[in-house]
């Protein structure tokens, strides 16, 4: 099944006090492990994470044809630019457009404007590009939502963009990204690891981190 939410917090038991430990975007697609009472266990498609979401119907699975290339994308009731909706896609969201007209595309019951999406094989070189736009974001425990980010779910995020496998956590990153570089050879691109946290460098002396301290995304030297 798919998410059809802007965003999904997936729990790490099957309690709303639990520990939030990553989100589930509009388009991810997951499978049901067990239900609990009001709760389901499920296993992200994507890095085969598992947690616990609440109980609802979901809408079978897809063949996503774009996926949402800026930090948040205005939704529309119609094909107008006087008919925005509350509710907004986050980066990395995927949609399969059914019908276009003029600049709007439709999917599900939504109308989106088209500078907002990719299609969903584009890739890109340069991965500064799009994560600088997730500066100033504020920092949250297993977010991936432009509402809050944190630093692993940051570096998966732009991976799964650029349609790279990613692990969701930084401690299984580290193991997956194996290849060590010295210190003098950093280049863009490059990630950087230190106990419990990620993050990627933009350059020689600059990365670009989701930082829990300082509650945001920022690029430090």
């Amino acid at each position: 099944v798919r998410s059809n939410s802007s965003v999904i917090n997936v729990y790490k038991k099957n309690n709303i006090r639990s520990e939030v430990v990553t989100q589930l975007l509009y388009g991810d697609t997951f499978k049901k492990i067990k239900k609990t009472g009001t709760w389901i266990k499920i296993k992200n498609d994507t890095d085969n994470y598992k947690g616990y979401i609440k109980k609802r119907k979901f809408p079978n699975n897809q063949k996503n044809t774009h996926k949402i290339c800026t930090v948040s994308a205005t939704l529309y009731s119609r094909p107008n630019s006087k008919k925005k909706i509350k509710k907004k896609l986050s980066f990395g969201s995927k949609i399969k457009v059914l019908k276009k007209e003029g600049n709007f595309y439709k999917f599900d019951y939504f109308w989106i404007n088209k500078k907002d999406l990719k299609k969903i094989n584009y890739k890109t070189n340069n991965i500064f590009k799009n994560i600088k736009k997730f500066i100033n974001i504020k920092y949250k425990w297993g977010g991936k939502h432009f509402s809050g980010i944190d630093c692993s779910g940051l570096i998966q995020l732009f991976l799964n963009f650029n349609n790279k496998f990613c692990p969701r956590d930084a401690k299984d990153q580290i193991k997956y990204f194996n290849k060590k570089i010295e210190l003098k050879n950093i280049r863009k691109n490059d990630l950087i690891f230190w106990k419990g946290h990620v993050a990627i460098a933009v350059s020689k002396h600059n990365l670009i981190h989701a930082y829990g301290p300082l509650k945001k995304t920022l690029v430090m030297s």
